[in-house]
């Protein structure tokens, strides 16, 4: 859960590894640091804690030509927050920088006599050690050596001073891009590092050992054998990963998802009905399962969630969502005639990944839905259903949530379809609403002061609760979410039905009770629940669907969503719970964008 940054070229490297870490800090904002392999006075280090724009004010003085480095931003996995412990690590003549986690790095300490030269508490630094101890004057048996000892996840970037001029690189499992262009090269742990260089890209494929220069990158096998990648470009430009004229990346990203909705669904609309088969998902599939397993973590799980209701209420199909990490360390009752569906933005969360794996492995077809081209998950799925969301910045994620529902419908509809379920008349009227739920965000956003108002009343309160049913308590679990991971209130969501068992306890005077009623059919029961908790001294916020005013003595604020079936409802719900989070956030005068102990990509276990 790390930022990795590595450039080898004709231009300075210093200020490149620095701002090339700036765009990665949404990995990892513990501390940061860089190491430039400068030809005359060989490696200069400079590592600080905090932010990299500490980084960039120690290192302002550091004057160098040097035209080859490799630069780190760190999530702490091992070892506290310190300028020790701080990528990159220095052991003799090697400099490396280090995504992931080495599980064994106990155990190499102990076996290889590492302990008396380790100057930090890192399992990275005992890499560095081994590569150093080992380092005769070839990378890559070196490099071969040490790799096969490490058991774990790993993208190592690498300097050995006397390899002037090269970057070689190599990864298990976390993440790594790269690409050539005219005048050097350049590695990162993800695209909005590279693409100021270059739109076409590869990914680094595991256990393939990469060689940068200024002149392009090689790659080959662990048997030294040459090897081609496949080249890809990136279909959206650095603008989009840059703020424009936004306060924050989150209030930036909320207000792109009408158009993430649109280019996710349009382009799947063939005559007015779902069409798959430019993604490759074969209807055959489709029609002969017999059950499906959605696996995901945190907010793609909610997703997950409102894909489970849809699929289940309107198909009566069984679909059982699955926790990814506790996915994999159980015996799932999953077979040939399953589809596990995978969620993932990013495509390379561990858990997730690893929850395929094991998927495969019992005989189930295994489809993706993730937001990055070539990703891992994406590479080693039967089936792929990108998402268009764009690059999304902010740590907490909101318009990836949105367009992973979107796919979630698009598959529901399919799935009705083939199977003779639902009549194309239907399938295509659902479509059109689906289409149509962008234009319903569109009016939410626009209509957001209420909300702000809200934020403003809710930023002292210790706790918020919120609560739902049906459909509406998914919403809540991924609004409580948001609101915790931004905000740091405490926060829960639960089902409105359940209130009387136990959790009915905690509500107290002027607590926040936050109430989703847009179902039509369930709305008189959540209301009954409202007026149990506001009859305790609850502060009630209501969101309905327009037409459904409540007095004084139900809810003190209420919201509304356009007039609309539940099922599209949720769409403009999801911005509005959202956009409490950030507006609460943002009143608390926080980093609405880099919440504390969080990063974007959980690439570690």
């Amino acid at each position: 859960m790390c930022g990795i940054i590595g450039y080898t070229g004709n231009e300075p490297a210093k200020d490149i590894l620095i701002n090339g870490l700036k765009q990665l800090e949404y990995r990892g904002y513990d501390s940061a640091g860089i190491a430039v392999l400068d030809p005359n006075s060989g490696i200069v280090l400079k590592k600080k804690t905090g932010k990299v724009e500490e980084l960039a004010k120690a290192a302002e003085a550091e004057k160098t030509d040097a035209t080859c480095g490799i630069g780190h931003t760190r999530w702490a996995t091992h070892g506290g927050v310190t300028e020790t412990n701080a990528h990159p690590h220095s052991q003799g003549q090697v400099t490396i920088c280090h995504n992931g986690i080495i599980e064994n790095y106990k155990e190499l300490t102990t076996e290889y006599g590492l302990k008396n030269v380790l100057k930090s508490e890192t399992d990275t630094e005992v890499v560095a050690a081994l590569l150093d101890k080992f380092y005769e004057g070839d990378p890559y048996k070196t490099i071969k050596k040490v790799v096969d000892l490490l058991a774990g996840s790993f993208a190592l970037c690498i300097m050995f001073e006397d390899q002037p001029g090269k970057i070689f690189a190599i990864r298990n499992v976390s993440p790594m891009v790269a690409a050539a262009f005219d005048g050097g090269s350049i590695i990162a742990s993800d695209l909005t590092a590279v693409i100021n260089f270059s739109k076409k890209y590869f990914v680094v494929p595991e256990y393939h050992i990469l060689t940068l220069t200024d002149s392009g990158i090689t790659v080959q096998d662990l048997k030294g054998r040459k090897v081609e990648p496949e080249i890809l470009e990136v279909n959206w430009d650095i603008t989009s990963a840059q703020k424009g004229g936004y306060p924050h990346y989150m209030l930036k990203e909320i207000n792109e998802q009408p158009e993430a909705i649109e280019r996710t669904v349009a382009p799947r609309i063939q005559n007015g009905l779902p069409f798959l088969a430019d993604d490759g998902i074969d209807d055959d599939v489709l029609k002969n399962l017999k059950d499906i397993v959605i696996v995901a973590c945190g907010t793609a799980m909610h997703a997950g969630m409102v894909g489970k209701s849809i699929i289940e209420s309107k198909l009566r199909i069984p679909v059982l969502v699955e926790i990814a990490s506790e996915f994999r360390y159980k015996d799932p009752i999953i077979d040939e005639k399953t589809l596990t569906i995978v969620v993932s933005q990013s495509g390379e969360t561990i858990d997730t990944l690893e929850a395929l794996r094991l998927a495969k492995q019992k005989g189930s077809k295994v489809l993706s839905v993730v937001n990055v081209k070539g990703s891992t998950i994406a590479r080693e799925s039967d089936y792929v259903l990108y998402t268009h969301a764009g690059p999304e910045i902010a740590v907490a994620s909101t318009k990836a949530y949105t367009v992973q529902i979107a796919a979630m419908y698009i598959l529901a509809a399919r799935l009705g379809l083939v199977r003779g379920v639902v009549s194309e008349e239907e399938t295509k009227e659902f479509m059109e609403k689906l289409l149509g739920v962008g234009e319903l965000m569109q009016k939410t956003i626009e209509a957001s002061n209420d909300i702000r108002r809200i934020a403003n009343h809710i930023k002292t309160a210790p706790d918020v609760f919120y609560i739902g049913r049906g459909i509406d308590y998914t919403l809540s679990l991924e609004a409580s979410l948001k609101l915790k991971e931004i905000s740091y209130i405490h926060s829960e969501a639960y089902a409105a039905g359940e209130l009387k068992h136990g959790t009915i306890a905690l509500i107290s005077e002027n607590v926040p009770v936050i109430a989703i009623a847009t179902e039509e059919h369930v709305y008189p029961k959540v209301i009954s629940n409202v007026r149990e908790v506001k009859s305790r001294g609850a502060y009630v916020i209501l969101i309905s669907c327009e037409g459904k005013t409540e007095s004084k003595e139900v809810c003190d604020k209420q919201i509304y969503i356009p007039k609309v079936d539940s099922v599209f409802g949720v769409f403009a719900t999801a911005v509005i719970l959202q956009l409490i989070a950030y507006y609460t956030s943002d009143a608390k005068g926080l980093d609405v964008d880099k919440p504390r102990n969080l990063a974007k990509s959980v690439t570690v276990e």
